[in-house]
């Protein structure tokens, strides 16, 4: 995609809207949606995040450390409680990557206007990432103690209760073996760009929520969700895991391209079992979010140019 730099950032902020959106207008088994709230939360304290936290993400030149912050304190502000503090954590350097791309052309002084495709995007991330620092990390884990996740706890290294000694990136993957958000930093986004785009374009052609529930299958499937092994433990979550996989597979023995929504009653059976568990795979949807905003400003740029950049 080769969008002017104002034309760009509008289509993130739009982009990052729309996959927020998305998030609740989809029913996912064990999150929130406009048709089935659940976890003392509603749709409209999610609707009501993503606007509180676009600016603040979105920030032009910020640090990542300060977008994190600024993004979970409006948040709270809007919607009194952790809505989307894992939303917050993958879309800052994902934001970040953004500006990287615009600034190494103007710095250039190359004519024309920045060109995004999936490649040069995951190669600005990890420019991003291995710049996190120390600030970062004490700007964050100011962040994740303000959001108060469900089920935190303490960690060998670098504790979130504790100061930091290290950079972001550096404690994230300390991290990154129990957390898959912290993964994310730890490996350049692989899960979002290899597992959740390939996911995405599988069921594109579909109405959008289609898209979004076999994204957010897609991950719950694949390995077992943060949230649920820090509140349930690990043997639970392999479970949910163990089911997500046959509930994928059984949904999707209908041909995706014949799909135009993506309601289902057993994945609606489901949806209700999880909840009154209180079990909620909040880390697969904040990647399926995530996912979503890289694919639909991605899918932005080849509607206005007629071209193709995955």
């Amino acid at each position: 995609m080769s969008l002017a730099p104002t034309a760009l950032f509008g289509c993130a902020r739009e982009a990052f809207l729309e996959a927020c959106a998305l998030d609740v207008s989809t029913p996912k088994p064990g999150n929130v949606s406009a048709q089935s709230p659940g976890h003392g939360m509603n749709a409209a304290q999610f609707l009501a995040s993503a606007q509180a936290s676009l600016d603040a993400l979105f920030a032009r030149g910020a640090p990542v450390g300060q977008r994190i912050l600024d993004a979970v304190t409006r948040t709270r502000a809007a919607a009194g409680c952790n809505t989307n503090l894992g939303i917050v954590l993958l879309v800052a350097p994902l934001a970040a990557a953004l500006d990287d791309i615009v600034e190494r052309i103007d710095l250039t002084n190359h004519p024309g206007t920045p060109a995004l495709t999936a490649s040069t995007w995951r190669a600005a991330v990890a420019r991003v990432l291995a710049r996190l620092d120390v600030d970062d990390a004490r700007l964050a884990y100011r962040a994740i103690a303000l959001a108060n996740p469900g089920g935190l706890g303490d960690a060998p290294e670098q504790s979130v209760h504790a100061p930091p000694t290290i950079g972001l990136g550096d404690a994230m993957r300390l991290a990154s073996e129990r957390d898959s958000i912290a993964r994310q930093y730890a490996n350049g986004y692989a899960d979002l760009f290899d597992t959740g785009l390939a996911a995405f374009r599988e069921a594109s052609a579909n109405a959008p929520d289609v898209a979004m529930l076999n994204v957010f299958l897609a991950f719950l499937a694949g390995w077992p969700d943060s949230h649920i092994v820090r509140k349930h433990g690990g043997a639970l979550a392999q479970s949910v895991t163990l089911a997500a996989r046959e509930q994928h597979a059984r949904w999707r023995q209908t041909p995706l391209r014949s799909r135009r929504a993506p309601s289902d009653p057993q994945l609606d059976a489901w949806d209700a079992e999880l909840k009154t568990h209180a079990i909620n795979p909040g880390t697969s949807a904040d990647l399926a979010v995530a996912t979503l905003f890289v694919a639909r400003l991605l899918d932005a740029g080849d509607a206005r140019h007629g071209t193709v950049t995955r």
